[in-house]
């Protein structure tokens, strides 16, 4: 592996916040964990079924996807089929990380695995390279390890829990999310964005199945992105030559020497064969 320049002393700051940043929302997120874990044994599987599809798939929205459909009598085909379209969403994820992170092999699956929404949204917060790749594998990795310790003792405690709504941990991961989303509102064009985002997911959410609002509000992100970014076409400005006026001179040939070039006459007489300049008159322009 290619040596690391030492960071600076800011940058070192940043990495620290970054990372205090990550475990806080990777405490809240991972709590909700045990609503996965009891939900799951209560929908009908069991727990190496619940431990398996939590770490293999490790997308919470995907993983509540599929158990919605398995608990109203859906079939194998839709609950993945429901559960595969809401996590299109990473995709868009790891194509907005991956240069950023640039990394080969091994890593490069194990950040695709911890590519989520709350890894995503620590990591774009960061200013520095070093922040952002800080952000984004103690956020991935600690959710990773909560999420599943935590859904490990949902579905041990199954039915004794009762709903785990009552416990208010439905709202831990969004109330995380919220968090790291409501300071980057300051910009018009944020708040524009989050607001159409909004309007579009939750006029779809009624029509259509679940995981579509949300591909549809990331959609309306990036059009309002790629609209609010679109450089100005560069205007060409050219000298302005009144009616009737003699065009300025082409710039001299490179095959012919410049006038200031030629050999003095030290007689004074010139050649007569060669036609002679015409007399030009000096004119001083004002600067």
């Amino acid at each position: 592996m290619r040596a690391e320049p030492p960071a600076r002393p800011d940058e070192r700051t940043e990495v620290r916040a970054a990372v205090r940043q990550a475990v806080s929302v990777s405490v809240a997120t991972g709590l909700y964990g045990i609503s996965f874990g009891a939900l799951s044994v209560v929908a009908g599987l069991d727990l190496p079924q619940t431990m398996v599809l939590s770490l293999l798939m490790f997308s919470g929205g995907s993983q509540f996807a599929l158990l919605g459909v398995v608990a109203s009598g859906g079939t194998s085909a839709a609950a993945v089929t429901t559960a595969g379209l809401l996590g299109l969403r990473n995709t868009l994820y790891g194509a907005q990380l991956s240069p950023l992170l640039a990394l080969h092999g091994w890593r490069r699956v194990l950040a695709a695995h911890v590519t989520i929404d709350e890894s995503t949204a620590v990591a774009t917060a960061q200013r520095s390279k070093a922040a952002f790749r800080a952000g984004f594998w103690w956020t991935g990795i600690g959710i990773f390890v909560v999420w599943n310790l935590l859904t490990l003792v949902g579905a041990l405690a199954g039915d004794a829990m009762g709903d785990p709504k009552a416990w208010g941990l439905d709202a831990a991961a969004g109330a995380a999310f919220l968090a790291l989303l409501w300071p980057r509102l300051a910009s018009r064009v944020m708040q524009l964005t989050a607001a159409l985002a909004v309007v579009v997911a939750v006029a779809l959410l009624p029509f259509v199945p679940p995981g579509v609002p949300v591909l549809a509000a990331a959609a309306v992100a990036i059009v309002v992105g790629q609209v609010a970014r679109q450089p100005r076409q560069p205007v060409t400005v050219t000298a302005y030559v009144p009616d009737g006026a003699a065009p300025s001179s082409p710039a001299p040939s490179p095959e012919a020497p410049p006038a200031s070039t030629r050999p003095a006459d030290p007689a004074g007489q010139g050649d007569p064969s060669t036609p002679t300049d015409p007399p030009t008159t000096d004119r001083t322009e004002e600067p």
